[in-house]
């Protein structure tokens, strides 16, 4: 009995594993069979202006806010008219890298200071840089392998073991020289396009204070907002911009011209603002003054300025008085 009682156990413990088995004779048929999942390509992350451009939206005043168009593509400016019966004219500000339209350093204070010194303000939104754009990596594909030969070959005489190498090595140079050489016609291609699109928007910016009946426009420009300020009037030369401001004034990387080779082209009078409490500032504004100095009726001028770490507010109100004083000497 208890043997007969074994047996009928063993028997449906047998039955219980079989499901289980052909389950996994049939998983690796299923995982075979079912075809490659499809990468759903991820949607391109927004430009870093554009993210900033939505924060001030719903940050600044909506009647601050205007929205211009450059070459098809709408961008935001912050507007402030002058609280005076008879403005001076408008300034046109261009922050720098990593700026916005109200960035809390000279940008901010300087758009929302002028006003009430008589001048109207109109602070720009630049696109990112191409150059500055992460590049997609591209995976090299794996070097196929050599096929099997299909039948017995007789060794090759006088060969060397490392003659594939040598071939390598001399081939190699013609390789870096063409990756060099696409590299230099890719930045150059960069600078191009990134100086038409920030082109068109200071043309429609200036375009915009002209609509305000602004009798002078003066071009405002912070770090690499300056360069972009200074390339524009010296390429483009427009008549309506009657003055450049550069405040703590830098040349962006990987672009065709840099600071020390537009300024001594400039045909408005410009005012070059520099922190002289910053070593690598006055060295570069030290050699812009020197190129300046070589130009015949240059209308450059240069003015320092000190750095107050512990005291922003001082600092950004310094800024504001020295380049009014500028810009409307009989007034001080």
């Amino acid at each position: 009995m208890f043997t007969l009682y074994r047996t009928k156990l063993a028997m449906i413990c047998l039955a219980s594993l079989l499901p289980l088995a052909a389950q996994a004779d049939d998983a690796p048929k299923t995982e075979a069979a079912a075809p490659a999942a499809e990468q759903v390509p991820r949607a391109p992350l927004l430009e870093r202006s554009l993210d900033d451009a939505l924060a001030l939206e719903r940050r600044v005043p909506k009647a601050e806010q205007q929205t211009l168009q450059a070459n098809g593509e709408n961008f935001l400016a912050l507007w402030k008219p002058a609280n005076d019966s008879d403005p001076t004219g408008a300034v046109i500000i261009v922050p720098g890298a990593g700026e916005n339209a109200d960035w809390p350093n000279t940008v901010g204070p300087l758009r929302r200071g002028f006003p009430d010194v008589g001048w109207h303000t109109l602070s720009v939104s630049l696109p990112d840089l191409l150059a500055e754009r992460p590049q997609a990596r591209v995976e090299a594909k794996p070097a196929a392998e050599p096929k099997a030969p299909t039948g017995e070959t007789a060794p090759a005489k006088d060969t060397p073991a490392d003659a594939n190498a040598n071939v390598a090595q001399a081939t190699a140079p013609e390789a870096d020289t063409a990756e060099s050489t696409d590299a230099v016609d890719a930045a150059a291609h960069n600078d191009e396009a990134d100086a038409e699109r920030i082109f068109a928007r200071l043309d429609a910016a200036i375009a915009y204070a002209q609509q305000q009946k602004a009798r002078s426009i003066v071009l405002l420009g912070s770090g690499s907002g300056a360069y972009w300020a200074a390339r524009y009037l010296s390429e483009k030369q427009p008549p309506q911009v009657q003055k450049l401001v550069m405040v703590a004034a830098q040349t962006p990387a990987r672009v065709e011209h840099d600071l020390l080779s537009l300024t001594p082209t400039l045909k408005v009078p410009t005012a070059d603002f520099y922190y002289a409490t910053r070593s690598q500032d006055r060295l570069a504004a030290q050699a812009r003054l020197q190129a300046s100095k070589r130009q015949k009726d240059s209308r450059y001028r240069q003015l320092s300025l000190i750095a107050m770490p512990g005291n922003k507010a001082a600092e950004q109100e310094q800024l504001l008085r020295r380049v009014r004083g500028w810009l409307s000497p009989q007034e001080q």
